[in-house]
Formats: structure tokens, C-alpha cells, sequence
């Protein structure tokens, strides 16, 4: 961990947000666990959490965007895949709608502006 790395990363498990975990369980079972004061990001650093964040508009290091792009195509077709499976519990227009969304976000982390 690098105190001068002025970059915000991404996470390296893009789409599992702990954050949302956190906030599920707390909904749930009114119960809090801490969130972690290091996350290990696309890029391969370890990195305080603050210094990572899931929004495409924030993240400002070029190796996050690029894991976090593929990270996001990658959700994209796998939900879709599995919401056409015999049994499974979304259906095909809800997988859709995810994977859309999943793909929405991925187009935001390879736009370079940031």
C-alpha cells in the first residue's frame, strides 16, 4: 500500500459489493459487520477503502477501469446465461435488464475521460 498513489481504484471483486452485503444484512437481521479498512483492487494494490470506489465517474486508475470493464461484461453474460436455465429464479427479461445494466457500466469504466 502506497501512501502517495493519488488514484481511486476499483475493487478487484467488481459486483459482489461488500457494501451491499454490509446493507442486506443489516436490513435483514439488523445486524452490521465492519466494512474493511484495506480492499485489494483491480490493479493488484491494496489500497484503504476510501480510496476505491464501484462508480465508473470516480475511478481514476486506468488498470481498475480496464478490470472493472471486463469484470462487468463478464457478469453481463454469465446473468444471462443462467437466467435462461431451466429453474432458475429470475427470468430471461429480468436477466436482460441486469446484464443490460452490467454492460451500461462497463461502457462507463472504458470511456477515458476520467
Amino acid at each position: 500500500m502506497s501512501d502517495s498513489d493519488p488514484h481511486i481504484h476499483v475493487e478487484a471483486r467488481v459486483g459482489r459489493g461488500d457494501a451491499a452485503t454490509r446493507t442486506m444484512m443489516a436490513a435483514t437481521f439488523g445486524l452490521a459487520g465492519d466494512l474493511p479498512s484495506v480492499v485489494t483492487t483491480g490493479c493488484g494494490l491494496r489500497v484503504p477503502y476510501a480510496m476505491a470506489s464501484a462508480r465508473p465517474d470516480r475511478v481514476t486508475c486506468l488498470a481498475c477501469r480496464a478490470h472493472a470493464r471486463r469484470e462487468h461484461l463478464r457478469l453481463a453474460e454469465e446473468v444471462e446465461r443462467l437466467s435462461r436455465m431451466p429453474g432458475s429464479t429470475i427470468t430471461p427479461a429480468q436477466g436482460r435488464l441486469a446484464a443490460d445494466r452490467h454492460r451500461g457500466l462497463a461502457q462507463g469504466f472504458s470511456d477515458t475521460e476520467s
